[in-house]
């Protein structure tokens, strides 16, 4: 009811909106002008498994290495999108198990968690950015809203897409299939 206070949250609400759209286009700008440039796939999923370990998470990667699986990529944001999909799986669903499937066509990587899944009705909303299923305003406990938002955006840059299910014995699937280029 107040005027002052309204022009004062239209404010800060189109600066919010400026941020989002300043975040976005950072991911698609980020992945596009990165070089691309032929990488071992397996390597760079070993090393975000790692790094999310080595920071105190549970991870348990079965990424098989007989031989490395050379991938065509933008290597440093398709690092960040399988990062922010790894940590997110450790952070609120207890546990990341990360595997690996190279098909002709594509590759598959499984992100399974043992969260509490995530309502049909809200899996689209978690790639919103800002959206968060954590309720608390804690940046520490639920993150700002962006990580699955990028992840996606950095997928899709490379031909590939996420799909989200929840697992019948409980907790979230985060599938992700990168083309092969």
């Amino acid at each position: 009811e107040d005027d002052e206070q309204q022009q004062k949250m239209l404010a800060d609400l189109e600066h919010m909106e400026k941020m989002v759209f300043s975040a976005l286009s950072f991911a698609r700008d980020e992945s596009a002008r990165e070089p691309v440039a032929m990488v071992d796939f397996r390597t760079i999923l070993h090393r975000v498994c790692d790094d999310i370990s080595d920071a105190g998470f549970q991870v348990s990667p079965e990424i098989d290495d007989d031989e490395a699986l050379p991938y065509n990529c933008r290597p440093v944001a398709l690092r960040r999108a399988l990062n922010n999909l790894v940590e997110n799986a450790a952070k609120y669903g207890g546990e990341a198990r990360v595997t690996m499937t190279k098909r002709a066509d594509a590759i598959v990587v499984t992100i399974d968690d043992e969260g509490p899944g995530i309502p049909d009705d809200r899996r689209e909303d978690v790639f919103k950015p800002f959206f968060r299923l954590e309720t608390s305003r804690s940046r520490e406990t639920g993150g700002t809203g962006l990580g699955m938002t990028v992840a996606r955006t950095i997928v899709r840059a490379h031909g590939g897409d996420i799909i989200l299910s929840n697992r019948a014995e409980g907790g979230l699937r985060m599938e992700v299939t990168l083309p092969m280029l």
